[in-house]
């Protein structure tokens, strides 16, 4: 994981909880409270997922939660953002490779 920015002018000093958490079953570690996004980038995770058409990759956009690129599973539950939720201690996270609702050929779910 990389360097954490501990020490803020304006912040007050940040206390970091360190909690693991898994990565499409492979174990990471992140601070608790910071968004999935923050706990994948410092553990340099870039890609989030593949785009469900030409499979290029995607990773955080807009990290405000409107662009939806960096949706996951988090303990199951589709469509996820990572850049709004929180982690928080031994969270499930793996990669959505699925459209998450789109009108296709006529039908309102793939």
């Amino acid at each position: 994981m990389t360097e954490r920015i501990i020490k803020h002018k304006i912040l007050e000093d940040l206390e970091l909880n360190t909690v693991p958490f898994t990565w499409n079953n492979t174990v990471l570690y992140g601070n608790e409270g910071e968004s999935i996004t923050a706990a994948l980038l410092a553990n340099d995770i870039r890609k989030l997922r593949e785009h469900e058409k030409d499979s290029q990759p995607r990773g955080m956009y807009c990290n405000i939660g409107h662009c939806s690129e960096c949706r996951v599973i988090v303990n199951g539950k589709k469509n996820q953002r990572a850049c709004l939720t929180p982690l928080l201690k031994d969270m499930a996270i793996e990669q959505q490779m699925e459209v998450p609702y789109v009108v296709k050929e006529g039908s309102p779910y793939v």
